[in-house]
């Protein structure tokens, strides 16, 4: 494959690709359910375990 096509490639199909991965990630941290995993993963360096 030569570098203008995978160029192009990546310009059109890559944008396109990171840019679902984007909003797929954004919709996961702001799911339902998601705020009170997000505090106990926060409150892990505070636990004090003997």
């Amino acid at each position: 494959m030569q570098y203008e096509a995978l160029r192009q490639f990546a310009d059109s199909w890559g944008l396109l690709y990171l840019f679902a991965l984007f909003i797929i990630i954004i919709l996961f941290t702001f799911r339902p359910g998601s705020l009170k995993i997000a505090k106990e993963a926060a409150e892990i360096p505070l636990k004090e375990e003997d």
